[in-house]
Formats: structure tokens, C-alpha cells, sequence
């Protein structure tokens, strides 16, 4: 099995876990650390109402006591303004603790290819210099990145053309059970 589907996994558990333990504290208020990896979570999951709604809940004493958690929520800050650069810049600005940082750097990942398929499916073309700061590479690290994805990227004008991408197929029906579907239909109205 892949890591990155392995790590996805663990992600999901960790996720039921850690809600599992807001759920069952004692008083109702669990602790700053099962707060953080929550957080975290949403935010990787892309889950921004939850993680608002979690922000909300957290007691302003844990919420000043811990600094970890302000900057997790720095970050989800960036994410709901859709601010790319923003992103990577809260993330890197933060020492992460040793059971937050996989999920900060997973969370960094899904962003970048959260990125990379925007990109690709608004632009024609792109300044390196702009999708760069999109995908939170320097400009010689993103011109190398979409070479190897299939981009073209010119170094005279300093622009990326993203490769569009494959239009999901179109599942068709059929002919049988679109017509068994349309009599259902059809006998329905009638009733």
C-alpha cells in the first residue's frame, strides 16, 4: 500500500479518535494537545467548518495557554481567505510539535496539489514567478515541478502553460435502463 494512502488512513483514525476524545472528556473540555491534532485535522481534511465551529468552542484560557493552537489557527485563517502564499508562509513561521507537524506537512502537500489542479484548470498561462508563490516553491523549483507534471515552461517570457486536464468521463446509461427509467418516470406522473 502507498504511504500516502497509508498516511490518509491514519489521518481518518486519528481524526475519529481525537473527536471521540472531545466527546468523552471529563467536564466536556479535552485537552489543548487532542485540540490541536483536531484542528489540524479539519484543516488538512479541508473540513473549514468544523474547524471553525471547533475554534469557537475551545476555552480562551487553553486558547492563550497554548500557542501552538493560534498558530494552527493562523493557518486555517489563511486557508478560508484562500490565500496561498499565506498558507505556506504560516506553516513554515511555526516550530511544530512532534505529533502536529505530519499533519502540517501533509496539510502543506494536499495545498500545493490543491494548487497545482487550480492552476491547471484556470490558466493558459501563468508568470513562474506568480505560480510560484501558488504552490509555495521558489520559481526555479516550481518551473521544475511542472516540467516533470507535463507543463511547458518558458524561460524567455517567464511563463508556465499548465497542461489542462483530462475531463472526467461521462458514465452513460444504458439504452435498457434509461428506458426502464423513463417508463418508471413516465408511469409515476400518470398516478
Amino acid at each position: 500500500m502507498p504511504t500516502a494512502v497509508m498516511m490518509e488512513e491514519n489521518f481518518d483514525k486519528l481524526l475519529e479518535q481525537c473527536e471521540a476524545q472531545e466527546l468523552e472528556a471529563p467536564g466536556g473540555i479535552a485537552t489543548p494537545q487532542v485540540y490541536a491534532q483536531l484542528l489540524s485535522l479539519y484543516l488538512l481534511h479541508n473540513d473549514m467548518n468544523n474547524g471553525r465551529y471547533l475554534w469557537k468552542r475551545i476555552p480562551q484560557a487553553i486558547k492563550s495557554a497554548n500557542p501552538e493552537l493560534g498558530a494552527i489557527w493562523a493557518v486555517g485563517q489563511r486557508i478560508w481567505q484562500r490565500d496561498f502564499p499565506g498558507i505556506y508562509t504560516a506553516i513554515a513561521a511555526f516550530q511544530w510539535t512532534e505529533n502536529i507537524l505530519p499533519v502540517m506537512e501533509a496539510l502543506q502537500e494536499s495545498t500545493r496539489q490543491r494548487a497545482y489542479s487550480l492552476v491547471a484548470q484556470a490558466y493558459t498561462s501563468i508568470t513562474a514567478e506568480d505560480f510560484a508563490a501558488f504552490v509555495g516553491y521558489s520559481v526555479e523549483e516550481a518551473v521544475k515541478g511542472v516540467v516533470s507534471q507535463g507543463w511547458q515552461a518558458d524561460p524567455a517570457t517567464r511563463m508556465v502553460m499548465p497542461k489542462k486536464p483530462d475531463p472526467p468521463p461521462v458514465s452513460l446509461v444504458p439504452n435498457e435502463q434509461q428506458l426502464a427509467r423513463l417508463t418508471d418516470y413516465v408511469a409515476f406522473l400518470e398516478n
